[in-house]
């Protein structure tokens, strides 16, 4: 049997602390993201750096991290090699974590304030969950679907009260893309993690996709670097070595600790503090409209916490 294939253990209750921990220490990283993306990329009125180069670039200098990484740990011996059956994963992990997340989010929020794309993204510990289920086999309760349920429509009241209509708008459709990319990357890396560990899983998926995100990531780099303004490479240096390779570390290993299901509700904290790290690194208002949503969907996530999932079978992902 594969590794990607085999039963899944239900955690102990130390194993869900430890995982709800290191959970909440990839939370706080992945917090930033949003603001500092938003810095980096600039806005309508004033572009900094090309979103797809923040997407590409933040994931080259992530994976030349990682290859020096790796070829530490085949120095020492400790290098896990994935196995052939493992490279789909790790393929439709990088799919989701590498490309479609930080692109539908850099591509947001050149035109939507990041305590918008916070409210917004307050849905992905439910879409997580979701995916999680479907993928382990397990059964949450009619509650918990019911909340699943009564959170989407909350968000997707709040992206039509935003744009002035029952529609979606671009930048909400590139947030959802983002949102739908990162659960799938989330569990899919979660998957992995028992085996290869969670740095070299986002080491490999990150060194995998290094032939694609280098060439273009120079492709769309600035033509006159100077004249991007120093706030906005900061906070692209911090997308890179944070967002993208270090906070997958804590994040990962939490997933596979704790599970996926459980542990991915922790991210029902980093909607407001993306909200608080924005206030005074962009000098956004959190104007009231934005705070009830955001209580409101983060409510509904806590409740879908607190509601019963079983186990029916532990099949192949």
């Amino acid at each position: 049997m594969s590794p990607t294939s085999a039963p899944t253990l239900a955690p102990t209750d130390d194993q869900t602390v430890r995982g709800l921990w290191l959970g909440f220490l990839g939370v706080t990283i992945f917090a930033l993201t949003l603001p500092m993306t938003r810095l980096a990329v600039g806005d309508t009125t004033a572009p900094q750096l090309h979103p797809s180069f923040v997407t590409f670039g933040r994931a080259a200098v992530a994976g030349g991290l990682a290859l020096v990484y790796l070829a530490w740990l085949r120095h020492r011996g400790r290098l896990n090699l994935p196995l052939p059956a493992e490279w789909a994963l790790l393929t439709l992990t990088a799919l989701g974590v590498v490309l479609g997340f930080p692109l539908g989010l850099a591509m947001a929020l050149r035109e939507v304030p990041s305590t918008h794309a916070a409210v917004v993204t307050g849905l992905l510990p439910l879409a997580t969950a979701c995916v999680a289920a479907v993928w382990l086999r397990q059964r949450p309760s009619h509650a918990f679907w019911l909340l699943s349920l009564l959170g989407t429509a909350l968000v997707l009241i709040f992206m039509a009260w935003q744009a002035g209509g029952m529609h979606l708008s671009r930048a909400d459709a590139w947030l959802l893309v983002a949102m739908a990319s990162a659960s799938l990357g989330y569990v899919g890396g979660a998957r992995l993690t028992p085996r290869l560990g969670a740095e070299q899983v986002i080491c490999w998926v990150l060194l995998m996709s290094l032939p694609v995100t280098l060439p273009l990531s120079l492709w769309f780099q600035p033509t006159s670097p100077t004249d991007v303004a120093a706030s906005s490479w900061l906070a692209f240096g911090y997308v890179a070595v944070f967002s993208m390779w270090l906070g997958f570390f804590a994040w990962y290993r939490g997933l596979a600790l704790g599970g996926p299901v459980r542990v991915s509700q922790v991210q029902l904290l980093q909607p407001f503090l993306s909200l608080m790290f924005a206030v005074p690194l962009l000098g956004e208002t959190l104007d009231a409209t934005t705070l009830i949503f955001g209580l409101a969907v983060t409510l509904t996530v806590l409740l879908g916490k607190r509601t019963s999932i079983q186990t029916t079978t532990q099949g192949k992902p």
